[in-house]
């Protein structure tokens, strides 16, 4: 039976283009906000206790993003 739904397939529940364009801004300031922390801590204007939470902190948003992607496509996947 042909596909009745005009247009491209949808590969997510949300919308693919906005959920990468989210994930690469929420990347990119964790990032951002490390480097930062690390010059701070190179520096000593922070300690290093403070480094590696932010570190830490960073790595674990930066995961949850990667999460939700994925969860994101799994759910939006239709069975043919």
């Amino acid at each position: 039976m042909p596909d009745t739904q005009p247009g491209p397939k949808r590969r997510g529940f949300l919308d693919p283009r906005r959920v990468r364009t989210l994930s690469f801004w929420v990347t990119s300031a964790c990032i951002l906000v490390s480097v930062c922390t690390s010059l701070l801590a190179i520096w000593k204007f922070t300690g290093t206790d403070i480094l590696w939470r932010t570190v830490a902190t960073c790595a674990v948003i930066g995961a949850g993003t990667v999460a939700f992607y994925w969860v994101n496509v799994l759910f939006g996947k239709t069975s043919d």
